[in-house]
């Protein structure tokens, strides 16, 4: 078998999500309610009775932590709760994260991932 270095076997896009390594990424599993459709990597996840849910106005305050890989959830909001992995901690660009329509992030969600080890800055683009 021969190795070609003129080839391309993949490519890694750049998201933009992640800041800087300090505070270092640490995941965890996460129940996410059911019925959310297709979660993306990067939705603010807030917490909700019976596991996560991407933040909107009805939970402002309870942000806790942000998705790491996309999720479905299906379209059944009578299904069981849908495993996920998202970030516990870390240093991510607040203009990167995905919320419900017409949300915007409030001080209070700031706080509450600050207290949580989750750190937000905004990303310049150039």
């Amino acid at each position: 078998m021969s190795t070609r270095l003129d080839e391309n076997l993949g490519a890694v896009g750049f998201d933009n999500l992640i800041n800087s390594s300090n505070p270092p990424a640490d995941v965890f599993g996460v129940d996410l309610i059911a019925g959310q459709g297709v979660l993306k990597r990067g939705t603010l996840l807030a917490k909700a009775t019976g596991g996560m849910v991407m933040i909107a106005a009805a939970n402002t305050g309870k942000a806790n932590c942000i998705l790491s890989d996309d999720a479905d959830t299906g379209e059944d909001d009578e299904a069981p709760a849908v495993t996920g992995v998202a970030y516990r901690t870390g240093h991510f660009n607040g203009n990167a994260l995905i919320v419900a329509d017409g949300y915007t992030i409030t001080a209070d969600d700031k706080e509450a991932l600050r207290v949580a080890g989750i750190l937000l800055s905004d990303a310049v683009e150039i």
